[in-house]
């Protein structure tokens, strides 16, 4: 994400959408009632003596709409806002809906909360973060999927050979490896590459690729996991392990931040969660971390206990309710926080 304009004042802001990880960022900025204007195309339809309107070509045209509703699709890469015509056009209080893509740039006015003044300034950060494709992997099946910061996209699943009549698979392993292989080349991105399995199948994939791509296994590295399929991508993500940029990714550290909540719950440590608990540890100034999931963050008395937090130099971290540790994150109510001491719950 990058900011192309931004004026304080008037709470105007334009923003260029670089990564699908933007939309997503969109989706929890906007609010219904904002304001919103972007390019778009919009048919005019030219009255006449007819019973039915002439439809006239489409034109390209910049309008604001008063949003009303939001939809966020990751699996066709687009974001829909809906509302009525504010500015731009004639049709005034007429719908129209925004088809938001990678590319677009699109300007939001409103009274803008802290929480999202900081959540541009992390995407216009994470940015700079490389794409990291996984191959979770054993002698019976690779899952392929690469990691964003909302959640993990699965793109493929590669049976092994023998795998089953039930479905089509290689005869050999090199077959399996040459389709696994073949399918990571036709990522429009792959970025980092990390392997990740158990037994010696991992292996022997990582290195048939040195092998026979090098180029594409130039950035690639390999984490031996108890096993393979997403359960293999979420060990590795709980337990820290892999290249840097794994350890330095927003998924990672969110997982890693719950499993601690978690682990602390478990053994009655220095933890808390839910609006009551959290408010006394921020009056005590016992709040390390605190981590809230998206969802929440448009509640005002959520917004409240993360300026307060702030106030008293506790760190905010909000996380995605789309992976594994914000789906166990909203288990505990979508708040909860690493304390700097234990306190009487």
């Amino acid at each position: 994400m990058k900011v192309l304009f931004r004026d304080d004042k008037k709470g105007n802001i334009k923003l260029l959408i670089q990564t699908m990880d933007d939309l997503w960022h969109l989706y929890n900025l906007i609010e219904e009632g904002d304001l919103v204007v972007a390019t778009t195309f919009r048919r005019d339809d030219k009255l006449t003596d007819k019973l039915r309107p002439e439809r006239m070509d489409k034109r390209r045209v910049r309008l604001g709409i008063r949003v009303e509703k939001l939809e966020f699709h990751d699996f066709s890469d687009r974001l829909r806002i809906r509302g009525t015509i504010e500015t731009g056009s004639e049709e005034i209080g007429s719908y129209h809906t925004f088809n938001v893509t990678l590319r677009d740039n699109i300007g939001i006015v409103k009274n803008w909360k802290d929480s999202q003044l900081r959540r541009i300034e992390d995407a216009v950060a994470s940015t700079l973060q490389p794409l990291i494709t996984f191959v979770s992997m054993d002698d019976e099946s690779a899952l392929l999927a690469q990691m964003h910061q909302y959640a993990i996209r699965e793109i493929a699943t590669i049976r092994g050979p023998g795998s089953g009549k039930q479905f089509k698979s290689p005869a050999t392993k090199e077959d399996y490896f040459s389709e696994i292989l073949n399918m990571i080349k036709s990522l429009e991105q792959t970025g980092i590459l990390i392997v990740v399995g158990p037994g010696f199948t991992r292996k022997d994939f990582f290195d048939y690729g040195k092998r026979k791509s090098a180029e594409t296994f130039e950035k690639c590295y390999t984490i031996v996991t108890g096993s393979a399929g997403m359960a293999g991508i979420q060990e590795a993500l709980k337990r820290g392990m892999g290249e840097q940029a794994l350890l330095d990714s927003n998924m990672a550290m969110e997982t890693r931040l719950v499993e601690e909540v978690l682990s602390e719950i478990s053994k009655e440590g220095a933890y808390a969660y839910g609006e009551e608990e959290v408010s006394k540890a921020i009056d005590m100034g016992a709040i390390e971390t605190l981590l809230v999931t998206e969802d929440s963050v448009r509640d005002e008395r959520r917004e409240a206990l993360m300026k307060r937090a702030e106030s008293a130099k506790g760190k905010v971290v909000i996380v995605s309710s789309r992976h594994e540790a914000g789906k166990k994150l909203l288990s505990l109510g979508g708040l909860a926080a690493l304390l700097r001491y234990k306190i009487q719950h």
